[in-house]
């Protein structure tokens, strides 16, 4: 997405922005976050925040959104491109729920976000479902990669195991939001990933 941050220090301010406004749509939603909100947690001035986001706040979710997304990502690092392996997969599961421990509540900021942005803004919205595409599609290679070694029956259906996996965290974290434990996320990953063992009635231990 175009950028008016030419300088270092103006990326700088920029990001900061961002990062500050993907924090209060995980607190307060899309909806609870206003630019005066914003330009407080940022001690930023009104003519400074439409300098970088001429959009208004629409400009400045969607950047969050594309932001969130990549975060998201990254914390799945490396092990999301591997998947070949259930050391992997554990290692990726303990990472995933280490994540989302990190965000010092338990929601999913893209998942947050496209809750409120579906039927809001179409265009936030596909950057939303462009970034759990990508997702489920480095998932469902880890089950190709996974059936290519023999470990998953060759005849399983990878999008749709990946697209299962997706849907069980997202539901996962919503059981563990009340309880403030990552218990349930870690039960339906668990519970998620079991089934693709009994296919070939191997074990992880």
């Amino acid at each position: 997405m175009a950028t008016t941050a030419t300088t270092e220090k103006g990326r700088r301010t920029r990001q900061r922005i961002i990062e500050a406004t993907g924090e209060q749509i995980l607190a307060a939603g899309i909806g609870g976050t206003t630019l005066d909100t914003v330009r407080a947690a940022t001690l930023t001035s009104k003519s400074q925040l439409f300098h970088y986001f001429p959009g208004g706040k629409t400009e400045l979710v969607r950047e969050v959104a594309v932001w969130e997304g990549e975060q998201l990502l990254a914390a799945q690092e490396p092990e999301i491109h591997d998947l070949g392996s259930w050391e992997s997969w554990r290692r990726w599961r303990d990472g995933l729920v280490a994540y989302y421990l990190g965000q010092g509540r338990w929601a999913c900021p893209i998942g947050s976000l496209a809750t409120e942005a579906a039927s809001a803004d179409p265009e936030t919205s596909a950057l939303i479902t462009t970034s759990m595409s990508a997702w489920k599609d480095m998932l469902a290679a880890g089950v190709a990669r996974m059936q290519a070694a023999g470990h998953v029956d060759a005849s399983a259906d990878g999008d749709l195991l990946a697209t299962g996996i997706v849907a069980s965290i997202q539901g996962g974290i919503i059981l563990s939001q009340p309880e403030r434990s990552p218990r349930p996320l870690e039960a339906v990953l668990d519970q998620v990933l079991d089934p693709l063992l009994v296919r070939t009635g191997t074990s992880r231990a």
